[in-house]
């Protein structure tokens, strides 16, 4: 995964309804109910699954497509999933670049990180070192009204 594609990611919201194998076995396809109807998503072994979890039928999940890659123009839409995470209820997820003050580069999220802030990285290990610059995962559930939103998230995985 480069770190310049990430911009590129667009996440779809749903839940998993079923999840069935391919005909080479090591691609799985995984059908999503979102908001805006039915969506399927190729997971394949390159795509990465936040702390490498079993991905099961009733599990609420955000899936990111690579928007620069070619869809086939069916429907339901069927984009190849590059990231798989699951999420908290009523919880959202962003993936971005933020500044040494944690501000997204879109402007669009200010981070207020606190003592109880999980941060890891995709493999799932502590991560020690200063978050400013760095592409991160956000996992939070309320914002302010302000200019730009804030959030305490929960949780950050940085994508190194």
């Amino acid at each position: 995964m480069e770190n310049s594609s990430y911009s590129d990611w667009v996440p779809v919201t749903g839940m998993s309804l079923s999840i069935s194998g391919e005909g080479d076995c090591c691609s799985q396809t995984m059908t999503l109910r979102t908001g805006n109807g039915i969506v399927n998503f190729t997971v394949e072994p390159t795509t990465q699954v936040i702390e490498s979890r079993q991905l099961r039928p009733g599990m609420r999940v955000a899936a990111f497509y690579d928007s620069r890659l070619p869809v086939p123009l069916i429907f339901p839409p069927r984009y190849r999933a590059q990231l798989i995470t699951l999420l908290g209820r009523n919880e959202q997820v962003v993936i971005g670049t933020f500044d040494e003050n944690l501000l997204a580069e879109d402007r669009s999220l200010q981070l207020n990180v606190a003592r109880g802030t999980v941060v890891k990285t995709v493999n799932g290990q502590n991560f020690p070192c200063g978050l400013a610059n760095r592409t991160l995962l956000v996992y939070y559930s309320a914002t302010t009204r302000s200019i730009p939103p804030q959030t305490t998230p929960r949780k950050l995985v940085v994508l190194c």
